[in-house]
């Protein structure tokens, strides 16, 4: 040692102090009985080397002896160890029976003791040999009864154990004769510094994972950190034991289980193979209870209940388990569990998971805990497997965890079933490969899902779910072929085979040239044979209607709902639900929409590939645009190369642009390379949103670039209404910043002409307040005041074009000299600017403020001092805990108008999610949101 106490940590200190003291009696005369107790692993056997070794410096003979095993058949083996050879020693003859035997090797130790102190140090008492045993015993008696300069120091297990315990060396001695010490488990911190003592330079994670993996035990941490070598090495501790071999801390907790007996072995083998099966469960997913876990392990390994509810207890007290947020009783790291593993053949292992399986759906534990048995079991070969695994990857959908159910999906499929319920299985878990990123085996389960027989509905769904996969990969024309095979196959079931055809229209969007055959398909359909056009079908046709520019709002939305009045087929519903939510958002009518839009992502099943669901999303993403919640808008969606620009990078683009934030949207308009995008309706709005981007950096004719390629792209589509993407207002502006104001005009009064014949104020107004600007003079202002009386009346939902409107009319009465009255619309177009949180509009109007001679507006600022009296009251609230509903519940208002103070609310605090709240509203940093253009 290299110090008084060397390496020891410091739960031996105090039972190395108690050894020396009475090593220091025996050199005075005085001898006596020392018992260590600890449990396996716990230094027993360090301490008392460290000791004898101490002795014998100081002059004390000392006789060893190591128990085991092995030497339980020979008498008095243990004693033979401490004394040497004795001459005819085992010779009945000579020695006679265990009684005179006895007596023999007492006077040979009283004649060691006569020559000096004796330290008889006997190690693992509790397997010596039955005479040795007993002769030990005697001679703690005779030491104290003859004050003999004898010290007897011995180890003994003390562990509790599944089986019936044993009684102990002292048992039938007085207590006044003996001085026990019960060796402690590492605490963590002594545990640490052993870690950091072999490596100094070792990561506060790495010391972390090395001392729960050493379980509070001397003798698996130093097994480990022999394992492990320099942390370079590892630079993360193991999980398994593979990891490690051939290992010599699997061969630790191996010799720590034989030690324990084949009572405990197999209890600890059995939570084992349970707490496998916890790994990654859900958060609230409490599984197996404490309660429920004591019994069950009984069970599964034949064990006395109340002796498993003991050895759990005191396993977490030596640091071998620790219990989790629900108080269940779990190994300290997964090494130690695969540890405990080790050993145990592959198809146990698997028969463990199943018999853990059975007896937890007995005794009705969580469904999903009982489906996490079964990952690991293999194929169970039974009815409930199936049934029990489906079940749990409905709840982890439920809970928004498709990548688990996915796990149950695929083991329910290693399971002998039926073709039926194969087909279905395949569908559904085709349709979560497929929406999952890096997932290749999507399309080819919901190929085979198509190939096998199943009823004509999930044959169906199964067909629409590879539709989808395979345009959402831009495929289009596959995709619609999948859909007519079908089709083709559905003869006795016309209707069915309108639905695919249908659905087909929807998948044709993707492709230019696909969608015109399909839509002149429909068209003719419904001029043929109208019968065969449902309702569905009819809203297609309503829709195509109103981006070709041959409907009005007003009419759209009359045959619209109408044809939800209808009854609906479930399978229909969602197509009919979509269409109608699209058209209503186009119809300004965006609270109805909101409406359809919940009611259709309530329909949906989040286990099967449906192309309304992405749909139902960017309807709701153009609700949120149209009424300047750029807050409510997704965060930045990843950039993918191989599916090109989604309609959600177009909206997330123009919101970074309003929002001020250049520097995001310059990466994300750059993000793409759109030579190489596939042709589809998405790629034309992210070119529009990539002209407004290029617009508002100045860059007029890139801007000019993108609007006019969006326009191209759109009418080749008969897509030539305004109310999707209004690229010819876009387009005159920078046309006239250019110095082309003929080309400019051209495009403004056709944007108008178009805007007219859908007639909501949303479109009529852009149009005109375009024209206005571009025509200038007194019908220039003419028609900037049409345009703000028409925002103005529409009422809500149209507060960014109301904004640009008035900015426009500002401009136009400063140049007609009418300041007074521009500063005043203008003062409004600030305000409302920032109540949106949108920085472009502001600065705009803030420009033409100060070109009108007006003085600079005060600063708006944000934090919590900034939120208004509702804000703040709504703000408190959501930050306890209340959802939307019940806050709107509370304070008699619609979920609507809370949903838009919260969106004010973020904005102001600088937060992105509800869970910010508490600590921003308690700290008011007075940060700037808008600031004024200097």
């Amino acid at each position: 040692m290299s110090g008084p106490h060397g390496d020891q940590p410091h739960e031996h200190r105090e039972a190395a102090a108690l050894l020396a003291a009475w090593v220091a009696r025996a050199r005075a005369g005085a001898g006596g009985l020392v018992l260590l107790r600890g449990a396996t692993g716990t230094g027993r056997t360090t301490v008392l080397e460290a000791a004898a070794e101490s002795a014998a410096d100081q002059g004390v003979r000392v006789l060893r002896a190591r128990c085991s095993p092995g030497d339980a058949t020979v008498p008095f083996a243990a004693v033979l160890q401490l004394l040497g050879p004795v001459q005819w020693f085992g010779q009945p003859e000579e020695t006679g029976g265990e009684r005179e035997q006895a007596a023999l090797l007492w006077r040979i130790l009283r004649d060691y003791a006569d020559e000096s102190p004796l330290l008889i140090a006997v190690d693992d008492v509790h397997l010596a040999d039955a005479p040795s045993y007993r002769w030990l015993v005697e001679l703690a008696r005779h030491v104290d009864r003859l004050r003999l300069p004898v010290l007897l120091a011995v180890t003994e297990r003390s562990q509790y154990d599944v089986g019936p315990p044993q009684p102990g060396f002292t048992h039938t001695l007085s207590p006044a004769l003996v001085h026990t010490h019960t060796l402690a488990p590492l605490t963590a911190d002594s545990a640490a510094e052993l870690v950091r003592t072999r490596f100094p330079t070792a990561t506060e994670a790495w010391v972390d994972g090395c001392v729960r993996a050493g379980a509070g035990n001397p003798m698996l941490l130093r097994a480990l950190l022999d394992d492990l070598g320099e942390p370079g090495r590892h630079p993360h501790v193991p999980v398994t034991s593979a990891a490690l071999y051939p290992g010599a801390y699997p061969a630790a907790v191996s010799w720590w289980l034989d030690s324990a007996g084949p009572g405990t072995a197999e209890v600890a083998r059995a939570l084992a193979a349970l707490d496998e099966g916890w790994d990654g469960r859900a958060a609230g997913d409490h599984g197996c209870t404490a309660e429920s876990l004591d019994g069950l392990l009984a069970e599964l390994a034949g064990a006395d209940p109340a002796r498993v509810t003991g050895w759990l207890t005191a396993m977490s007290r030596l640091g071998v388990l620790r219990t989790d947020p629900d108080g269940r009783a779990r190994y300290a790291h997964p090494l130690l569990r695969d540890a405990v593993l080790t050993g145990v053949p592959a198809a146990r292992r698997r028969a463990a998971h199943r018999q853990a399986a059975e007896a937890m759906l007995h005794r009705g534990i969580p469904t999903e805990t009982v489906a996490r048995q079964l990952l690991l079991s293999g194929p169970v070969g039974d009815h409930w497997a199936p049934g029990v695994l489906q079940d749990a990857a409905s709840l982890a959908l439920r809970d928004g965890r498709a990548d688990t159910a996915a796990a149950f999906l695929r083991r329910a499929l290693d399971e002998p079933l039926p073709d039926e319920r194969r087909q279905r299985l395949l569908t559904e878990l085709g349709s979560l490969e497929c929406a999952a990123p890096r997932t290749a085996s999507g399309i080819s389960r919901l190929t085979e899902a198509l190939r096998l027989p199943g009823a004509p509905q999930d044959r169906i769904r199964a067909a629409i779910a590879l539709g989808t996969a395979l345009a959402g990969r831009g495929k289009a024309r596959a995709a619609v072929e999948v859909l007519r095979t079908m089709g083709g196959q559905l003869g006795d079931h016309p209707g069915l085979a309108d639905l695919l055809h249908t659905a087909s229209v929807l998948l044709s969007d993707q492709d230019q040239t696909v969608r015109r055959d399909v839509h002149r398909w429909l068209c003719e359909t419904a001029e043929r044979s109208p019968e065969r056009v449902g309702p569905t079908a009819r809203a297609l046709l309503v829709r195509h209607a109103a981006t070709a520019g041959l409907t009005s709002a007003d009419g759209a939305m009359k045959q619209v709902r109408a044809l939800l009045a209808e009854p609906a087929d479930p399978l229909t519903e969602p197509f009919l639900l979509g269409t109608a939510a699209a058209v209503a958002q186009w119809a300004d009518e965006l609270d109805e929409a909101d409406r359809l839009v919940d009611r259709g992502l309530a329909g949906q099943r989040p286990d099967l590939l449906h192309p309304m669901h992405g749909a139902l999303l960017n309807v709701r993403a153009d609700i949120a645009a149209a009424r300047g919640e750029y807050g409510r808008l997704p965060a930045e969606p990843p950039v993918t190369a191989d599916t090109g620009p989604a309609n959600a990078h177009a909206h997330t683009l123009i919101a970074l642009v309003e929002l001020g934030r250049t520097a995001e949207a310059r990466r994300l308009a750059d993000g793409f390379d759109l030579r190489a995008a596939p042709d589809s309706w998405e790629l034309n709005r992210f070119l529009y949103a990539r002209g407004v981007q290029r617009a508002a950096a100045g860059d007029p004719a890139g801007a000019l670039h993108d609007f006019l390629e969006c326009g191209r792209r759109q009418s080749a589509r008969e897509v030539v209404s305004p109310v999707v993407t209004p690229w010819r207002s876009a387009a005159a502006e920078c046309r006239l910043a250019l110095g082309n104001p003929r080309e400019a005009l051209a495009l403004a009064e056709e944007e108008l002409r178009l805007a007219r014949v859908w007639g909501t104020p949303r479109t009529v107004g852009r149009a005109v307040r375009v024209l206005g600007t571009v025509t200038g003079g007194r019908r220039g202002l003419e028609l900037a005041e049409e345009a703000v009386r028409l925002l103005r009346d529409a009422g809500t939902g149209t507060e960014p074009e109301l904004v640009a409107a008035l900015v426009a009319q500002g401009r136009q009465l400063t140049a007609a000299g009418d300041r007074t009255r521009a500063r005043k619309g203008l003062r409004e177009a600030v305000e409302r600017a920032e109540r949106l949180g949108a920085l472009r509009l502001h600065r705009l109007a803030e420009e033409a403020l100060r070109e009108g001679g007006a003085r600079r507006t005060s600063v708006a600022r944000t934090g919590s001092g900034a939120l208004t009296g509702s804000e703040r009251r709504i703000a408190q609230l959501a930050a306890d805990g209340r959802t939307n509903t019940e806050i709107a519940a509370l304070l008699h208002l619609a979920r609507r108008t809370v949903e838009t103070h919260l969106t004010n609310v973020y904005r102001k605090l600088g937060i992105r999610r509800r869970g910010e709240l508490r600590e921003a509203l308690g700290a008011d940093r007075g940060q700037a949101l808008i600031r004024e253009s200097t």
